[in-house]
């Protein structure tokens, strides 16, 4: 938990590198129910839904911004929803931004590979693993991150540019190759 209201992070991790397209189109898995993250925090289905119910209801929008700073939006989440594998979201960074022209560098490069959402927890409890089952979630942004704390979840992008995907595939391959390394 941060020092900001009490609100806290859970971070995903980019699939196979992330590929932006000519209008700066981002998408993917923000979170993924069902899995525990490093700090053994598991997302239960429906968690976000009455979030999202109520920020729609709202005229609201989830933020996106970088590296959970709320000085420095960097783009709009255009879609945010729940499946039965986990919260998708759907935007687009802002190239009339410092930071949105930074990220963009930054994605293309493979140096920014996460996203961290920042949350409040409504309805929490605790099972015989001593993991905490997050059952419901106000949902409050979406970043950019470097560092992401639940590897399985994943965001992808659409890219134009095969020979550019199939080189952040092959990084990507290799990345997770020396993660699962590490591991042993």
């Amino acid at each position: 938990m941060d020092d900001c209201g009490g609100l806290e992070h859970k971070f995903a991790r980019f699939s196979e590198g992330l590929a932006i397209t000519d209008n700066a189109v981002i998408e993917g898995y923000a979170s993924l129910f069902g899995q525990a993250d490093q700090g053994g925090d598991v997302v239960e289905a429906g968690a976000y839904a009455a979030s999202i119910k109520a920020l729609a209801s709202e005229g609201r929008k989830v933020k996106m911004l970088w590296q959970h700073d709320p000085a420095q939006p960097i783009g709009v989440w255009d879609e945010v929803r729940e499946d039965k594998r986990g919260l998708w979201v759907k935007g687009r960074l802002l190239e009339a931004t410092q930071k949105g022209q930074e990220a963009i560098a930054l994605i293309g490069a493979g140096a920014i590979d996460g996203l961290s959402i920042g949350y409040r927890a409504v309805k929490a409890s605790k099972n015989d693993k001593g993991q905490r089952l997050l059952k419901e979630l106000e949902l409050w942004e979406v970043s950019l991150v470097t560092f992401p704390m639940l590897p399985s979840a994943r965001v992808a992008a659409k890219g134009g540019d095969p020979e550019g995907d199939t080189l952040r595939e092959l990084a990507a391959v290799l990345r997770d190759a020396r993660l699962e390394l590490a591991q042993r």
